[in-house]
């Protein structure tokens, strides 16, 4: 019986970082060629590394044509690249691509999907990978959960667990997240860094990004080296990725009520006091309810559920949700086995 291809997907969120927070917060906008290089990158690298075949979400903003032509020519210069192709679908250009594409490749049995985005796009791809790990890029705003780090070194983990070279158990880290029921499961979804209560009561742009308007803010973990609303917990009590618990903070509604303002990187740039009334760990697997009566809640960092007096809303820390490539010890064992040594 034949070993099926080392196959790896690539979901490219194109419009990735063009929210009201890069306007506001004076951060820099990532262009069409900059992502169709980052692909670039990582597929040259996945196939020295032994990826044979690569599934695409496809766009409507020029990414795949750029892309097809740059393959063409250096591959005409003797480049060496995977097979690329594009998943068969037509694009939305909306969240439902991703969506889609993280199902079909789920679907098709890939080895490992290559995510590049913010925590948006990385969370509406956790929703319906099932099984199949992500390896996380950052080009979004906020970008908590993916990590910073150079594509050839992400492509680099992948195509040692893609291949077979790291097993699961080796290459792979569990990842939390925060479910949100509305009325007993009525209406339902997830988070995957942070699940932010606000006084809003509509939609709006969907990012979140005035402070006077927060209530309280779930975490799944918190990092005091990134920045976005989870950089309130990461400053106030940082909480691996690792451990079991999360964090919930309570927002002061004015001064009088704070016990102290803590000084945290919003958005890019964007330094705001934020007054903190109380905070503790969260507990896995236990129901909290949310104490707001009404208001919106903002999944990392983007407002997608509204609630209404009467509503019951619960925030339940689940763990070993979904799975990520951990670089960094993918990385190290296969410096210590020699799996770079040809």
């Amino acid at each position: 019986m034949s070993k099926p291809i080392p196959t790896v997907g690539i979901i490219a969120n194109p419009v990735s970082a063009r929210d009201i927070r890069r306007v506001i917060a004076n951060a820099s906008n990532l262009q069409t060629s900059d992502r169709v290089n980052i692909v670039l990158r990582l597929l040259s690298t996945m196939a020295s590394m032994g990826v044979k075949k690569v599934l695409m979400m496809p766009d409507k903003s020029g990414m795949r044509p750029l892309l097809m032509r740059q393959l063409m020519r250096e591959g005409q210069m003797g480049q060496g690249f995977p097979e690329v192709e594009y998943l068969d679908f037509e694009p939305l250009s909306t969240v439902d691509d991703t969506f889609h594409s993280a199902r079909l490749m789920r679907q098709a049995g890939v080895n490992a999907i290559v995510v590049l985005g913010g925590d948006g796009t990385h969370r509406a791809v956790a929703r319906e990978c099932g099984d199949i790990p992500i390896a996380g890029l950052s080009t979004g705003t906020n970008n908590a959960f993916p990590e910073m780090r150079e594509p050839t070194v992400t492509a680099m983990a992948v195509g040692l667990f893609a291949t077979g070279q790291l097993s699961r158990d080796e290459a792979l880290l569990a990842n939390k997240v925060l479910d949100i029921s509305i009325n007993e499961g009525e209406r339902r979804d997830i988070a995957i860094v942070d699940a932010v209560i606000s006084h809003e009561r509509v939609i709006g742009s969907r990012a979140l990004w005035r402070p006077d308007s927060l209530a309280a803010v779930y975490l799944t973990y918190a990092d005091p080296e990134v920045i976005g609303l989870s950089a309130i917990g990461g400053l106030l009590q940082p909480v691996t990725r690792k451990q079991p618990e999360g964090l919930v903070i309570e927002l002061a509604g004015d001064t009088e009520q704070a016990q102290f303002k803590l000084r945290a990187p919003i958005a890019p740039g964007m330094m705001r006091d934020i007054p903190i009334a109380s905070w503790s760990l969260l507990p896995a697997e236990q129901a909290e309810p949310v104490r707001l009566s009404a208001g919106v809640v903002a999944l990392d960092g983007e407002r997608e559920m509204t609630f209404k007096t009467g509503d019951r809303v619960a925030i339940t820390l689940k763990k070993n949700a979904f799975f990520t490539v951990d670089v960094a010890r993918c990385m190290q064992l296969g410096a210590d086995k020699g799996l770079f040594r040809f």
